[in-house]
């Protein structure tokens, strides 16, 4: 296996992007696989990330949603902030600027364009619930603390199993929020399941992120490790 990344430059809805593709180039036809960032956008830890996916045996897209040169160097610079307030502040073009990744990823040589899913971290969990509340065709969409506020306008039916691995002390996604998520995933008729975890909060996959004292936020390695199983088990299960 070699697993190869390029660089895919692409227009779309307030583009122009630079995202990554990661997959090896001699498997043949493979599922496609989204990968949304955290809130800092795409980086090496997404493209290593990618290639665990690729090895897999998914082709792989990191998506850039926030633009070209859009970047933040680490969790104190503040136009990470900006950037996402940036996206988040319009849903509708939020949700066509993922749509549009959707397609890109379809566009990669070897993708079986009837077999997509599509997985994020922070705000890129919050991108793959959305995706999925667009009513994308991806057979799969899984969260890892993501965060849970609807859009602010009707959804179309989601056709997507839905995996939401949560950090029951997370802040940012408090029993509220979450119960809220719950509601309404089970109200819209999906194929979902909900993956809570004890002592574990914000972040917790996010190995170069120190655990707080309160576990609130930052790496947990043994729900890192579980989130990622379940992940697995859920591809096994639609992709097989």
């Amino acid at each position: 296996m070699s697993i190869e990344r390029h660089v895919v430059l692409h227009e779309g809805p307030g583009g122009p992007f630079e995202s990554m593709a990661v997959y090896d180039p001699a498997a043949g036809t493979q599922p496609g696989m989204l990968l949304f960032p955290n809130f800092l956008g795409t980086k090496e830890w997404d493209f290593a990330k990618a290639e665990q996916l690729a090895a897999m045996g998914f082709k792989v897209l990191v998506v850039d949603y926030y633009g070209q040169g859009k970047r933040a160097s680490g969790m104190g610079d503040p136009k990470a902030g900006e950037y996402l307030a940036e996206l988040t502040a319009d849903r509708a073009a939020m949700r066509d600027r993922l749509l549009d990744a959707l397609a890109e990823l379809r566009k990669l040589p070897g993708v079986d364009a009837a077999r997509c899913g599509a997985i994020g971290f922070c705000a890129g969990g919050k991108c793959v619930l959305d995706l999925a509340r667009a009513g994308a065709d991806i057979l799969a969409g899984v969260s890892f603390h993501g965060v849970y506020d609807a859009p602010p306008f009707p959804n179309k039916p989601i056709t997507a199993k839905l995996l939401v691995c949560h950090g029951w002390n997370d802040p940012l996604c408090p029993p509220d929020a979450t119960v809220a998520l719950a509601n309404e995933l089970n109200e819209s008729g999906a194929d979902w399941q909900l993956i809570a975890y004890g002592h574990t909060g914000h972040a917790f996959t996010a190995n170069d992120v120190p655990l707080k004292d309160d576990r609130s936020f930052g790496f947990q390695p043994s729900t890192n490790n579980r989130s990622w199983k379940a992940m697995q088990a859920l591809f096994e299960e639609v992709f097989g």
